[in-house]
């Protein structure tokens, strides 16, 4: 079993002072809003965590977890996912998130492992940097905010957008649920 899913008790998020289930992975996550906060200087109000971005198709329903959401300034500027492992294999699935999780395109999307990260720019989809330190410092992120339009996605695209974020995401989970990690636990 991996360690994420190993429950070490419970601990206080940072962002909130609200009682969590303590895991591996719940620990990295609060690496990450420290960092947010201490080092790139956002105040804990414009860090929005553990949003649920649900979706529906073909009469299936999933929810996927989008770690945070930095909102400087009360705008949406750049979502956070934080997925052990490889980030090559888990920009489409930022990308896809940043495009449905709110009305309007997020401008950015990042994905960490706590270790490295990858920042991309949600319209294009391109890599605009690698490492924690390209996440933008709060003074970065309201320049970027400047005259920054908030582009719509298109219904169709939104569409295609659930059907990427669904697979990658709410079936593999699924799947992990159903099969490979209860036939793991059995043989453990």
């Amino acid at each position: 079993m991996g360690t994420h899913h190993l429950i070490l008790g419970q601990t206080i998020d940072y962002l909130t002072g609200q009682s969590v289930t303590d895991t591996h992975d719940e620990r990295a996550r609060q690496e990450i809003a420290k960092f947010l906060v201490t080092e790139k200087g956002f105040e804990k109000s414009e860090i929005h965590s553990r949003l649920r971005l649900p979706l529906e198709l073909d009469g299936q329903k999933g929810t996927v977890r989008v770690d945070f959401l930095l909102k400087p300034a009360g705008k949406p500027l750049m979502i956070i996912l934080f997925r052990p492992g490889s980030l090559v294999s888990r920009r489409r699935i930022a990308l896809a998130a940043a495009r449905l999780l709110e009305d309007r395109i997020i401008p950015y999307a990042a994905v960490t492992n706590a270790e490295d990260a990858e920042i991309l720019e949600t319209s294009s989809g391109k890599l605009i940097s690698s490492g924690l330190q390209g996440i933008f410092s709060r003074s970065g992120a309201m320049q970027q905010l400047e005259g920054m339009d908030f582009a719509a996605l298109a219904d169709n695209r939104r569409e295609k957008e659930k059907r990427i974020l669904f697979a990658m995401e709410v079936l593999s989970q699924k799947e992990c649920d159903d099969y490979t990690c209860d036939d793991f636990k059995k043989q453990s």
